[in-house]
């Protein structure tokens, strides 16, 4: 009670003397703190973001004289030396001025007018190139029916958490420092063991080069072998995330027709637009689902070379293929095809375990090697090293076995709804091989408004037309259904959901 007097008595004797602005700061700092209690802030750091938020919002104007330390401190129930360290980050900042008579809101507009910085922006504060590609829907989600979204709950967790608790027992102090540019080499072996053994690539382990996902595998690709302004191709329709790659590399982007036999070059496209990227996804066309024929992908490889272009291969879900073996990657398909050949974690194991890999002509390995030694230094060596043990002891090979059996059972019930419930609204393309297979829309209403609506519902079906190569360019009128993680036993009932939606909007 007493120490409530002579606060009470301090604050007045100050109110009095200085003729303060008589704002509730105590009220001013209550709601402040209650906005903000998810975030683990210091007092002095909350008191120092409460004025500086009331500044900039105008609620303390220019000029407005803030109470002595002491007096605010005794407001507010806080150690001066707290006040103190708010007041003076602020002056630091330029909020503020502080001279023998006190603290004042600093002229910040006026200030700003000063150094030609415009009070307000009027246009967005981003670059042209990334607003050129439109968001899809719920890339991230776990909702029915997101494409390239594993059975994460299928994971074997348990054994994943013991193999990296070995792997931080082993761990030395030199293993906390950057690691080798290329990733930890027993990982680097392991994949090239792999490869060769389940896809047909050839590589030693030199031509292995850890990443962190496809999405920096294609950052790298163009980076290193490609210059701005320079032709890249790409399918029509295409993957969305590829496109973005090209694009903040400042890639001239140029789209190639996707048939039944996968990408369609033309002897025109070769003469007139002369590519130095190629980006195809051969095994299971992304979105489409189509494989490029044999005859197709010899072809490209001869032309390539002709012409002093790079393929990329993206084998981004080859694993899971459901009507026959694995198809072989095209990498293999000639002795130095020249041919980034690009793999991913995220779809066999989990998505947030970020890791990646590139497989590199060997005329190549010593440019690239370079590159990351100067631009990309690894680390997280712990995943990398329970990554490796998982593929050498052969559960890897486990995991992908259940996963297939899980994927084609789900593949059968996404495929046999489809047909009882929307069997006239579409037909069912690329469901052979991967996580995701495609309906191509029968009537014109547009598959965006089809999107729209059943994202409404918790459903995601992203729009075909979303995935143009080139904007403006037809891409089709369709949907990506992803069924990985979908439980069989509710595929029927979301599946229906889906198919009112599509049967409403026509």
């Amino acid at each position: 009670m007493t120490g409530s007097l002579e606060r009470s008595r301090i604050i007045n004797y100050f109110r009095a003397k200085n003729k303060l602005c008589m704002m509730d700061y105590a009220l001013l700092f209550e709601h402040f703190s209650d906005e903000h209690k998810r975030l683990a802030w210091s007092r002095q750091r909350l008191l120092h973001e409460c004025l500086r938020t009331a500044i900039r919002s105008g609620k303390l104007a220019a000029g407005t004289r803030l109470p002595a330390s002491r007096l605010l401190a005794a407001e507010l129930t806080l150690a001066r030396n707290t006040v103190l360290y708010a007041y003076e980050q602020l002056a630091t900042e330029g909020y503020v001025d502080a001279d023998k008579r006190g603290t004042v809101v600093a002229q910040v507009e006026l200030k700003r007018a000063k150094t030609g910085a415009p009070v307000v922006a009027t246009t967005p504060l981003l670059s042209q190139r990334s607003r050129i590609n439109a968001p899809l829907l719920d890339t991230t989600s776990m909702h029915a029916f997101a494409p390239g979204v594993p059975a994460l709950d299928a994971f074997p967790l348990g054994p994943w958490r013991h193999l990296q608790a070995r792997a931080w027992r082993r761990m030395g102090a030199q293993q906390l420092n950057y690691g080798e540019s290329a990733g930890e080499l027993p990982l680097r072996a392991a994949i090239a063991d792999y490869l060769r053994v389940s896809r047909g690539v050839l590589c030693d382990v030199e031509q292995v080069f850890i990443t962190d996902g496809t999405q920096a595998s294609l950052g790298i690709c163009t980076q290193v072998f490609a210059d701005a302004g320079q032709q890249v191709w790409m399918e029509n329709p295409g993957y969305h995330g590829a496109r973005t790659a090209f694009t903040a590399a400042q890639l001239r982007i140029r789209g190639i027709h996707v048939d039944q036999d996968g990408i369609a070059t033309a002897a025109s496209d070769w003469q007139d637009y002369p590519p130095r990227l190629i980006y195809v996804t051969p095994s299971h066309q992304y979105p489409l689902g189509h494989v490029l024929s044999l005859v197709r992908r010899m072809t490209l490889i001869e032309q390539a070379r002709a012409c002093g272009a790079l393929i990329i291969e993206d084998d981004y879900d080859s694993e899971f293929r459901h009507d026959g073996p694995p198809l072989p990657a095209m990498q293999g398909l000639a002795a130095d095809a020249p041919v980034l050949y690009l793999g991913t974690f995220s779809k066999t194991m989990f998505p947030a375990l970020r890791i990646g890999f590139m497989v590199v002509p060997r005329n190549l390995v010593a440019a690239l090697h370079d590159f990351l030694e100067r631009a990309a230094p690894r680390g997280r060596a712990v995943d990398q090293l329970a990554l490796a043990e998982f593929i050498r002891n052969g559960q890897f090979a486990s995991h992908l076995r259940r996963m297939r059996r899980l994927y084609r059972q789900r593949r059968d019930a996404m495929v046999a709804a489809l047909e009882r419930h929307a069997g006239s609204a579409g037909q069912i393309q690329g469901a052979s091989t991967g996580m995701h297979l495609s309906l191509a829309l029968t009537s014109e209403v547009p598959d965006s408004l089809i999107s729209t609506r059943a994202h409404e519902l918790g459903i995601v079906a992203q729009a075909l037309s979303a995935h143009a190569a080139e904007s403006g360019k037809a891409a089709g009128n369709g949907l990506i259904l992803g069924y990985a993680q979908v439980d069989a036993a509710l595929m029927d009932e979301r599946i229906r959901q889906l198919a009112k939606v599509i049967l409403l909007a026509d």
